[in-house]
């Protein structure tokens, strides 16, 4: 099934991974929202948990190691084109995960990945609706 212009929602996952002050970001190499800074996920694959496929996407995408600990919150992700097409249409499962190993290096479709200190995220370019879910996490599971 294509990603673009799908014919049923596609389920996908993503996860602040912390360490210390430090959040684990990728800078996007696909659309949607190419170029910008994001927290690593993508889809889920037949025969996957959502929290396997959380694993193996933040280890494709940056290299990096992690656990999950907490499931977050589940929302859709629709884009719509011009026309008024559904363009992209996500299920997403978000997760707080504890980091593991592994120093970050971009993989798979993130263009980069680094650590980012989580009362700098205006160092790097991210969706506003990232940015205020990772500000919102941060704060209720004391982080910040």
């Amino acid at each position: 099934m294509s990603r673009e212009y799908p014919d049923r929602p596609i389920p996908g996952v993503a996860g602040i991974v912390v360490r210390g002050k430090e959040l684990l970001l990728v800078q996007r190499g696909k659309e949607p929202a190419k170029g910008k800074w994001g927290i690593p996920g993508g889809v889920v694959e037949v025969g996957e948990t959502i929290e396997e496929a959380l694993v193996r996407e933040v280890r494709e995408e940056t290299g990096c190691e992690c656990t999950p600990v907490k499931h977050l919150t589940t929302f859709d992700s629709i884009r719509r084109d011009d026309d008024g097409r559904v363009h992209w249409h996500y299920v997403l499962f978000e997760y707080l995960c504890r980091y593991d190993s592994g120093e970050p290096h971009a993989n798979d479709d993130a263009a980069e990945a680094r650590w980012v200190p989580l009362d700098d995220l205006d160092c790097v370019d991210i969706m506003e609706s990232t940015r205020s879910f990772i500000e919102k996490t941060a704060r209720e599971e004391g982080l910040i």
